[in-house]
């Protein structure tokens, strides 16, 4: 045995429990239990946000919350809205046709029958006036052909070749939107079914781009494409651009919309 008196006996050994690993490995567990119970917490909050959501009374066919959401995009929309502003047409040649939507084409239609019924404005209660027209009517305005971007709410796109008469011609020529010298603010057009139906602001209609549309690439309307007669709008996405119009009615209160009732934007501008 060793008697120098500077000898000492080494170190015990130090627990696991007191090495640095164990205590980042401590720390570590401890802020994932942190995360978890936080995350937790949080995704029960959201279920229960979005279960407030849903169970909100509907404005339009949408919960308010959601509802306020689309009117906020679609005031943005009008507000960059310019009778000015139009939509980029093309060469003739680079349109084609795509089938989309059936809704308000009852297959027991008979084209001869058909005719345009226009309710004119009646403000402050006054009794509506209701006059009728024929496609040859809308076809003695001056004819417009114009290839313009059918975008789909969807998010695939066409080129259009369109020919038809300009809504704004249509009134000026019948000014049903006046009355006592007030204009109407909204515009409705629906199918003579009145299964489909969309709203529009009377600027909108007047645009120089928004037809009263009777030829599509060459050829008069076929029945899926909406003939005798349809809305065509380029600056709205395709929702709006009504196939088969029945009847339009110059209103003040903004009138029903088909996609807006399913949670689209009522104004569905691009």
């Amino acid at each position: 045995m060793d008697n120098n008196p500077d000898y000492s006996a080494p170190p015990l050994p130090t627990s696991s429990a007191d090495t640095p690993e164990t205590d980042v490995a401590r720390e570590a567990a401890g802020r994932s239990r942190r995360a978890f119970i936080v995350g937790g917490l949080a995704a029960l909050a959201g279920v229960g946000g979005w279960r407030w959501l849903l169970t909100r009374p509907a404005d339009e066919g949408t919960p308010w919350p959601f509802r306020r959401v689309l009117d906020a995009n679609g005031r943005l929309s009008q507000a960059y809205f310019r009778e000015t502003r139009l939509a980029p047409t093309f060469p003739k040649s680079m349109a084609t046709s795509r089938q989309n939507g059936n809704i308000g084409l009852k297959e027991s239609f008979v084209t001869a029958d058909w005719r345009m019924r226009v309710q004119a404005y009646a403000p402050a209660g006054a009794p509506a006036r209701v006059q009728e027209f024929t496609l040859a009517d809308i076809k003695a305005l001056p004819r417009v052909d114009m290839t313009t971007e059918l975008k789909c709410i969807e998010g695939w796109s066409i080129k259009v070749n369109w020919v038809g008469a300009r809504f704004s011609d249509f009134l000026e020529k019948y000014p049903l939107a006046t009355a006592n010298g007030r204009e109407a603010r909204y515009v409705s057009v629906v199918t003579p079914d009145k299964a489909y139906y969309v709203g529009l602001d009377l600027s909108n209609a007047v645009h120089p781009q928004t037809l009263l549309c009777y030829e599509m690439n060459g050829q008069p309307l076929t029945s899926p494409h909406g003939a005798p007669l349809r809305l065509v709008i380029p600056l709205k996405y395709g929702i709006k651009h009504l196939k088969r119009i029945g009847t339009i009615a110059f209103v003040d209160e903004r009138p029903a919309d088909f996609w807006a009732e399913q949670g689209y934007d009522w104004d569905s501008g691009h």
